[in-house]
Parts: structure tokens; C-alpha cells; sequence
């Protein structure tokens, strides 16, 4: 046990806190003793001299010694009827060095002189002043020696520091052991059981049971017991991530080398004399280009190297118009109609084809909404420049999204929008439109429709690569 442990360091402060005890109860006590001491000597004294008084004043020196003796006084001072009178007296040894007035003293004025007598070196006489008992006068003086009063003010401190020592050791000890073992215990279970679930956190039965009576201690066990649970709930979701990543990595190895061999043809049907066919080539090129890129990019995020965005500059409206036309070819043309409100000279700096990906998925996740409706609806693709960049808004008037998916939007296999759906759409648009220094938000969702809205900014963090159109 050291002072740097909790039970180390609560040793000290008991230890500490036993001290100010001591002082607290020693002070008040060795005060009052030396009060009762003097009160002791006046009574004394008092008794003392009524022996002279009843016998007229007349008796042997040698009793008169003996009566001051008793009484522990060297002179007896008595007032009664208004005069003063030396009642016994004897030599004194040394001049007079105090006066104490018991009429008048107070709790704070008697601890300043108790502590200076005993903590004095020499041996002193002090005239004592009180009131005389039994109404035996007016006022009662007494000269006395601090010597042997001290002695006695030592002895009983003594014993009652030694007294007071066993039963604050006592009661420290049992303090120390009641706090060990309510709460240093329990915390070391604690920080087994993390210790042991930090060990194999996949391990369901590692977990804490919380069993604590404390009431602290049980709310940071059951907080450690949750915290755990979804650890563990975490580390199962990402080994079946990562096992389903290699799976599509695999796969799109595969596709891609199938997509390679169907570009390939595609450009040989450029060379075609059907004018139907030369409208169409383009189109499929593009169409299995940006498969392949798809797939290149799988592998690379499989690989945890997802691609930084390479920047250019180009006019936004014909990017809409493409993702417009390719959504357009897919829908019932006569349930969805897309309108673009979008500037011709608008021209933005961003990836091209990464913008893309986040535009349609946005646009595709709208058309599939109102197609599940069954009634028609509109999609409006809208852009501007703002001070900070550029905004594009996606607004549709379908159903509006789900609780569930509200509340994990751009989460991977938590925010899917439709039934079935991965949520990966709008999780791969976040993060797109973060890899450019933007931001992609929901204004607003309900029964009226829904409206997504991504800001890019015109001046991006270091480190984003650049390529000029």
C-alpha cells in the first residue's frame, strides 16, 4: 500500500483528521483541568482561613504553615464587610509574574493562558482572584506556585491523549476497514472486470453482473455493464463487416475484370453504322465506366485506402442534367417528373465523379420513395453559390423518411430508407461530401416530402489533391 493508492492515501487523511480530533478534544480539556485546579486552590484556601477566624486570629505558626500547605497557597487574601484582610500568609519566593481574575475570564482568554503555562520553562507565582463559596466573603486571593500545576496539567494530558489514542485509533481502524471494504473492494472488482473483458471483449460472459449495495458504485457498474454489452454488440457487427468486405472485395475484383471485357466492346460499337447504336455507345461507355471506377473504389475502401477527392472545376447544371436523365430512364415517366433549377453558370470545384455518385444516390433514394407511394410526385434538383461555396439541394414530395432511419441517417446498415435497403447510399454521400471539406444535412422531413441539402466549400483543407480541368 502506498500513497499513491486510494486506501494509502485515505490512511493519511484518517491519520490527519485523527490529529484535529486529539487538538480539538486535548486543548478544551487541559483548559478546563487547569480552571478546576485554581477553583480547587481558592475553596482550599477558603476552608483554610476559616480555621483562623474561629479562633480569633490566634494560632501557631506552624499550623498556619501547615493550613497553606494543605490548601497548596503561599498567602490567603479574604474581603468581607468591605475590607480586605491577609488572612494566612507565608514567605514568597519570588516577585508576583501574573494576575487571573476567575470573575471575568473567558473560553478563549483561558485556552491562550492554559497553553502558555504549560508550555512554559520556568516556575512562576500567580495571584488568583475568584469568588468565595457559601457567600464566605466578597472576594477570595490566593498567590500559588505554576510549578506543580503544570506537572499535574502534563500528567492528565497524558493520560487522556493515551485514552483518547485507543479510541480514535480504534475508531480510525474500523473507518478504514468499513471504507475498504465497501468501496476499495468493489472498485477492484471493477477493474478486474475490466481488466479481464479488455482480455477478449468478444466474450459475452466477461461482462459485469453489477451486485454492488453502494448506490454510486451499482450506477457505475450497471453504466460499465451496458458500456460492455455494446462493445461487444460492436466488435460481432464489425467482424461480420469485415468478413462481408472481403466478400465484396472479392466480388469486385471479379466484376470489374467482367466490366474491363464489356468496356472494351463498347468501344467497338462506336465504330458501328447504326445511328441508334452510335446515340447509345456513348452512353453505355459512360455508364460502364463509372461501374468499373465503383468497383476500383470497393477495393480500395476493402483496403481502408479510400481515395482522396481529385478536384476540378466544371459546370454543375450539365452533372445534374446526366443524373437527372439517368434517374429519368429508370422512373415511370409519367408518375415522376425531375426538375432542375440549376444556373448555367454555376461552375463548382469538386470531383466530378464522386459528386455524381452523391447526387444520384440522393435523387435515386427520392424516385424510389414516391414510386413505393404509388401516386406520382416530383423530385427538383436546385443549386446556388453562397459567401463560404456552393449549396445543392435534392427535394422530393413523397412519404418523408421513417423514425428509425431519422434517427441512424448516415449510418451504414442502420439509416435504409426503404425496406430491404442497406443505408449505405446516404452513409457513402456523407462521407464523399466530408472528404471535399462539406457538409450533407436534412432540412426537413415529414408527409409534405423531404429535402437533403449539401454545402461544398470554394476554399478546402490541406491535403485534398487538385487537378485543373
Amino acid at each position: 500500500m502506498t500513497i499513491n493508492t486510494l486506501s494509502g492515501r485515505f490512511l493519511i487523511l484518517t491519520t490527519i483528521f485523527v490529529v484535529l480530533a486529539e487538538i480539538l478534544i486535548l486543548v478544551p480539556a487541559i483548559t478546563n483541568f487547569r480552571e478546576d485546579y485554581l477553583l480547587t486552590r481558592l475553596e482550599r484556601a477558603q476552608i483554610a482561613s476559616l480555621a483562623l477566624l474561629t479562633t480569633d486570629q490566634m494560632i501557631e505558626p506552624d499550623l498556619e504553615q501547615e493550613l497553606l500547605n494543605n490548601a497548596g497557597v503561599y498567602n490567603v487574601v479574604l474581603r468581607r464587610d468591605a475590607a480586605r484582610q491577609l488572612v494566612l500568609s507565608s514567605p514568597i519566593p519570588s516577585p508576583i509574574a501574573a494576575t487571573f481574575d476567575l470573575r471575568y475570564s473567558t473560553f478563549p482568554g483561558s485556552i491562550r493562558d492554559a497553553m502558555s503555562e504549560l508550555f512554559a520553562t520556568q516556575n512562576q507565582i500567580i495571584r488568583v482572584v475568584g469568588e468565595p463559596v457559601q457567600r464566605g466573603g466578597q472576594v477570595i486571593e490566593v498567590t500559588l506556585a505554576t510549578g506543580p500545576m503544570r506537572m499535574q496539567m502534563i500528567e492528565y494530558g497524558l493520560r487522556l491523549l493515551a485514552l483518547s489514542a485507543m479510541v480514535s485509533g480504534a475508531t480510525a481502524v474500523l473507518l478504514f476497514l468499513a471504507v475498504r471494504r465497501l468501496m476499495v473492494v468493489p472498485m477492484k472488482r471493477v477493474i478486474a472486470h475490466i481488466t479481464a473483458y479488455a482480455e477478449a471483449p468478444d466474450d459475452a460472459r466477461r461482462i459485469i453482473e453489477p451486485e454492488a449495495r453502494v448506490v454510486e458504485l451499482r450506477e457505475a457498474e450497471d453504466a460499465l455493464a451496458s458500456m460492455q454489452r455494446q462493445l461487444t454488440a460492436a466488435f460481432k457487427q464489425r467482424e461480420r463487416l469485415a468478413q462481408l468486405g472481403q466478400a465484396v472485395a472479392k466480388v469486385s475484383h471479379d466484376l470489374r475484370n467482367i466490366l474491363t471485357t464489356a468496356q472494351l466492346l463498347a468501344d467497338r460499337m462506336e465504330g458501328s453504322d447504326d445511328p441508334a447504336v452510335k446515340r447509345a455507345a456513348p452512353k453505355l461507355i459512360n455508364s460502364i465506366s463509372r461501374a468499373v471506377n465503383l468497383c476500383e473504389t470497393t477495393l480500395a475502401f476493402g483496403k481502408a485506402e479510400e481515395p482522396p477527392p481529385v478536384l476540378s472545376r466544371f459546370p454543375l447544371n450539365g452533372l445534374v442534367q446526366e443524373v437527372a436523365e439517368s434517374e429519368r430512364l429508370a422512373a415511370d415517366a409519367a408518375q415522376i417528373d425531375f426538375v432542375t433549377d440549376v444556373a448555367p453558370n454555376i461552375v463548382i470545384r469538386a470531383d466530378r465523379e464522386q459528386m455524381y455518385r452523391v447526387l444520384s444516390n440522393l435523387v435515386r433514394n427520392a424516385r424510389q420513395a414516391i414510386e413505393a407511394t404509388g401516386a406520382p410526385g416530383t423530385i427538383e434538383i436546385g443549386a446556388g453559390e453562397e459567401p463560404e461555396g456552393w449549396w445543392i439541394r435534392v427535394q422530393d414530395t413523397g412519404p418523408g423518411l421513417p423514425e428509425r432511419a431519422k434517427e441512424n441517417l448516415f449510418r451504414p446498415f442502420s439509416g435504409g430508407v426503404k425496406k430491404g435497403g442497406t443505408g449505405l447510399g446516404l452513409a457513402i454521400s456523407a462521407e464523399l461530401v466530408r472528404g471535399h471539406g462539406g457538409r450533407l444535412e436534412l432540412v426537413k422531413s415529414d408527409e409534405h416530402g423531404t429535402e437533403f441539402k449539401l454545402h461544398l466549400p470554394e476554399a478546402l483543407d490541406i491535403g485534398l489533391m487538385e487537378r485543373s480541368a
